[in-house]
Formats: C-alpha cells, sequence, structure tokens
C-alpha cells in the first residue's frame, strides 16, 4: 500500500471508486423522495425534473472532473477553491459541502430506523416527545445512534474495508432495483401515470428542488482522490460515469413508481416504491424493496462519512479548523477525529424525529448550491489565471461550460429563498443553515484569521509548484 503526501493510504480501485460514488448517490432518496417528486410534478413533470437537475449535475460533474485530475490531492473543493479564490472563498466553500455530509449522514441516521419499522412491527416504542406533530421514540433513536458509531467505526479501520462493504451492498441495491423494473411489465399501467404534469412549471419547479439532494454523492471522489490508486483522468471519467448511471436510475425508479400505483395509492403513501414493490410482487417485494432501502441508506451514509470527514480533515490541515482534526489514526492512516465527530453528530439526529428527514433534504440542497457555485467560479478562474495547467481530463465547453454552471447553481439555489416553490421553513430549516454558517464565521475568526499568513505562504508554494 501506497501512504500519500498526507499520510493517507492510496488503496482505493475502480470499482470501489465508483460504489462509492454511485452509492452515495442513490442511498435511501430513490425511496423515500420519489413519491415527493411525482407529487409534485405529476409523473411525466417529475421526469423533466429530474432531467433537468440531471443535466445541471452532469454540467457540474465534468467541472469536478476536470478539477479532481488536475488536483487529486485530499479535500477535493478545499484544495480548488484554495487555488483560485484564496482562503476566505475556500473557507466558505468546504465550510458548505461538509454541511450536506453532515446532513445526509443525519438524513440517514434518522431514515435507518423507520425503514426497520417496515421489516419489525415490534419497533417504535417508548416514545420520549413530538417534534412537528411526529413522535420520538426511544428504541428509533438507539438504533440510529448506534449504527452511526458503528459506521463510523469501520470507516476508522480504512477506507479500503469501508469501501468493500459500499460495493457489496450497491450490489444489492442493483438487484432490488432489476426487480422493480421487472415490475413495470408484469403491473404497470399507463393508465396509473395520470396526471402526467401537476401545477404546470410551477409543480416542476417544486420537484427539481427536491433532486440535488439525490444527486450529490459524486464529490465523494474528489474528496477522497489522494486515496484512489488510479490515473487522474480515469478518476475524472469515472466521476462522469457516476452520474449518469445515477440520473438513469433515477428516471426508472419514477417510471416503476407512476406506472405501478394510480394516483391515489401514491397519494395515500410516502414510500411509494416499497408500495410499488408490493404490487408487483407482494410481500415478498415489499421485504426485498425494504431490505434495498436499507442498503441504500447505508451506501449513502459510508460514502457521506468518507466525504465529509476528507474535508474536515483538509480544512484542519490548512489551519481553517483546530488541529484536533487533523489527527490521523496510528495504525489506519485514517483522519479518526473527523470521522468521528460527523459519527457523534448523526448520532444526535434520530432525537430530532422523522419530520427532519425534509429539513436535512431542503436545508442541505441550499448549502450544495453554495458549493457548487463557489466550485464552478474556482474553474473559470482556473481557466483563465492557469491556462498551462496539466488537465489529464479537460471538459469541453471551457468558459460556456462555466457560465451554464453559474446560471444553473445560481437558479436551483434560488428555489429556496422566501416566495419560491421550495422556499426554506422558518424557523426549522433556516435555523439550521444560520446555525452551521454561525459556528463556521466563529471558527472562521477564532482559528483562521490567526494562521492567515501560513495559508497565503502555503498557497504561493501550491502556486509556484
Amino acid at each position: 500500500m501506497k501512504n500519500t503526501k498526507h499520510g493517507l493510504v492510496k488503496n482505493l480501485k475502480r470499482l470501489d471508486t465508483l460504489a462509492l460514488s454511485f452509492g452515495a448517490m442513490i442511498g435511501w432518496s430513490w425511496v423515500a423522495l420519489a413519491t415527493g417528486i411525482i407529487g409534485r410534478g405529476g409523473s411525466v413533470g417529475g421526469l423533466v425534473a429530474t432531467l433537468i437537475v440531471g443535466v445541471v449535475i452532469l454540467a457540474i460533474g465534468f467541472i469536478y472532473a476536470e478539477l479532481t485530475a488536475a488536483m487529486p490531492d485530499v479535500g477535493g473543493e478545499h484544495v480548488y477553491s484554495m487555488r483560485a479564490l484564496g482562503g476566505t472563498g475556500a473557507f466558505v466553500c468546504t465550510w458548505s459541502i461538509v454541511f450536506v455530509y453532515v446532513a445526509v449522514c443525519a438524513f440517514e441516521a434518522v431514515a435507518l430506523p423507520s425503514v426497520l419499522t417496515g421489516l419489525f412491527e415490534q419497533l417504535e416504542n417508548v416514545p420520549m416527545w413530538q417534534i412537528n406533530g411526529a413522535s420520538v421514540f426511544l428504541d428509533l433513536a438507539i438504533i440510529g445512534g448506534i449504527t452511526s458509531l458503528a459506521i463510523a467505526w469501520i470507516n476508522i479501520r480504512g477506507i479500503k474495508l469501508s469501501a468493500t462493504v459500499q460495493t457489496v451492498v450497491v450490489g444489492v441495491i442493483l438487484l432490488a432495483g432489476i426487480l422493480l423494473i421487472a415490475g413495470i411489465f408484469k403491473q404497470g399501467s399507463q393508465q396509473n401515470m395520470q396526471p402526467l404534469f401537476t401545477n404546470g412549471a410551477t409543480g416542476i419547479l417544486a420537484a427539481m428542488a427536491l433532486i440535488p439532494f439525490m444527486m450529490t454523492g459524486f464529490d465523494v471522489i474528489p474528496q477522497a482522490a489522494e486515496e484512489i490508486d488510479l490515473p487522474p483522468k480515469k478518476i475524472g471519467q469515472l466521476l462522469v460515469a457516476s452520474i449518469v448511471f445515477a440520473v438513469l436510475w433515477y428516471l426508472m425508479i419514477q417510471i416503476g413508481v407512476s406506472s405501478l400505483l394510480s394516483s391515489d395509492q401514491r397519494a395515500a403513501t410516502g414510500l411509494g416504491v416499497i408500495q410499488a414493490s408490493y404490487v408487483a410482487f407482494g410481500d415478498v417485494g415489499k421485504s426485498l424493496m425494504l431490505i434495498a432501502g436499507l442498503a441504500g441508506i447505508l451506501t449513502s451514509w459510508n460514502s457521506f462519512l468518507i466525504g465529509g470527514s476528507r474535508a474536515i480533515f483538509a480544512m484542519a490541515e490548512d489551519g481553517m479548523l483546530p488541529a484536533f482534526f487533523a489527527k490521523l489514526h496510528p495504525k489506519y492512516n485514517t483522519p479518526c477525529n473527523a470521522i468521528w465527530f460527523i459519527g457523534i453528530l448523526s448520532a444526535a439526529a434520530p432525537l430530532l424525529g422523522k419530520t427532519a428527514l425534509v429539513w436535512f433534504v431542503d436545508a442541505g440542497s441550499f448549502s450544495l448550491m453554495i458549493a457548487y457555485f463557489l466550485v464552478v467560479v474556482s474553474f473559470i478562474l482556473l481557466r483563465k489565471k492557469e491556462p498551462e495547467m496539466a488537465r489529464p481530463f479537460k471538459a469541453k465547453g471551457g468558459l460556456w461550460l462555466g457560465g451554464f454552471g453559474l446560471l444553473a447553481t445560481l437558479g436551483i439555489a434560488s428555489l429556496y429563498l422566501p416566495g419560491m416553490p421550495a422556499a426554506l421553513i422558518w424557523p426549522n430549516e433556516w435555523l439550521m443553515v444560520i446555525a452551521w454558517f454561525a459556528l463556521g464565521g466563529l471558527s472562521f475568526w477564532l482559528i483562521y484569521r490567526p494562521n492567515r499568513k501560513r495559508l497565503i505562504i502555503n498557497q504561493l508554494l501550491i502556486h509556484l509548484a
């Protein structure tokens, strides 16, 4: 095994890398959000919304692929934005993406116990309190918390182990997806797909707001790029391929749900994928899909813990967060304190109850667009300032691609602003965003400012190199 310049271990191969990215992108969202997308936009409107966001994410993916192949270092967005925007821009960009990773891990910690209630009816004991009308149960909170800490423990023992687990679990998800697609031919009906559109363009925009959270995950590859034992160009190609596979996956899942369930059936259930499998294959189909949903939770959770811990590690390495987060495990060479930080935060998430699922989706999606916007800005600036930079994977379109990325990320981000179809909810979702960036501002003032001179010197050395 090869050690990287930051002391990490370079041992991820092609299948490991693809499984990490694709597994992160499909997660639990394909089960939890498919019905909501169809409900907001209609069966065809939902597909249109998915395609529009998919094109945007693919364009951003090409930008990421170029930057990742050119700078395959731990930290992904942090590395690009540091080189293009300097310390302040890098801080905002990376802190934004870390919030997304933490939000996804928290989302999965809440979702996991919810899925288990479909497999084990005896769960949901010892109610503790209610949040937004939903009860929080002690046993579900314990399950979510223990699983979060267990996944953190697996990650501490090495990225290769977590990637191997990821590959196996992604295989389970793919089998379940094939089952649902087979159900279309067995029980699907075009009549069930009515209404094709709901609320016209407004419905499509509302559906679009759910999709960025589903599509994030490919950016785990840039975060872990330093640990991938492949040529830089191949890393960029795998990143783009994972996005294409995920978009096709979501389209097929939505077609399956809308053709197997009538509009009334979809309205009556929050988990249309599970119900659609039941319609096609009875209790066996329902159980298999619940198991696949459980597998999806684990893949997404695992990937985002990897990505988030590497982003935090990179910020700490550059003096933007406490040096405590830059510590590597003495045996496994993993950023153990950064891993435990995210693991503990997500372990506490089930105490917020099921209603927190939507909060994490919306607040995380808004923060994601901030990070993507700054990555696109970095791409444009580096194309202008450093045209001779080695780019093993060079995205076609150049500045035109960058301009499209800017407009698209701003457009999607605007969907979460007040007065828009998917405006963040006050106070819950806005408080999440405000609290996270207030914490970042505090760290910026107390930690980054005293280290600014050292960061500037490091950045000059990077440019000279």
